[in-house]
């Protein structure tokens, strides 16, 4: 009877220990798109700049503005953590420095390109793994994705468009996020911005 009960305290025990715990992780918010150029990036950055109107303590991890004007006036008065740049083949690149932000310590962190592969030198090979890292440290993180990089997906695109998607993002990624929010444009609205030069030149 003794031994029923110890177990049913221990699994009493462990279960509080487990609503503590996902108390004190990040919640995660992501910006959802179909292809590249709908407003992932500008819609993630309004809202920082509208939380931080607000009061909320938040920083840019990394943003990736693709030389887009419209996109870069979004990042406004937020605060920057300076990337890492690491050498790659010769090549400086501007890595998202994840002990930099969580040494920072934010109330939310605006962490750009979700399926992203880090430069060797980073802690995590992929940015999703540091978008983990920031949650597990209390840090919630605002991201953005589009379709194609989910790892279920992405033989779909691949059979649809002929493009075969080398970063992916788990699944189970996307399905624990706290928001998921669809950001889309018309078909028309998108190759104007195309041939605008907006999305890409």
């Amino acid at each position: 009877m003794a031994t029923v009960e110890n177990d049913n305290l221990r699994r009493s025990a462990d279960e509080f220990l487990s609503i503590i715990r996902q108390q004190q992780t990040g919640k995660l918010k992501i910006y959802l798109g179909p292809c590249p150029g709908v407003g992932k990036t500008y819609a993630m950055l309004i809202e920082g700049n509208r939380l931080k109107r607000r009061g909320i303590d938040v920083v840019i991890g990394y943003v990736e503005p693709h030389d887009r004007p419209e996109t870069r006036s979004q990042i406004g008065d937020l605060e920057i953590v300076p990337p890492l740049v690491a050498q790659y083949h010769g090549i400086s690149l501007s890595e998202m420095d994840l002990d930099a932000v969580i040494r920072r310590k934010p109330t939310v962190a605006l962490v750009d390109e979700l399926a992203h592969t880090n430069a060797p030198q980073s802690r995590n090979r992929k940015r999703y793994e540091d978008v983990e890292d920031l949650l597990r440290e209390g840090i919630n993180v605002i991201t953005t994705v589009n379709i194609q990089h989910f790892e279920s997906l992405y033989n779909i695109v691949e059979d649809a468009t002929g493009v075969r998607v080398k970063e992916r993002v788990p699944d189970e990624v996307i399905a624990h996020a706290d928001q998921v929010v669809n950001v889309d444009l018309p078909a028309e609205d998108l190759q104007e911005r195309l041939q605008a030069g907006k999305i890409y030149p």
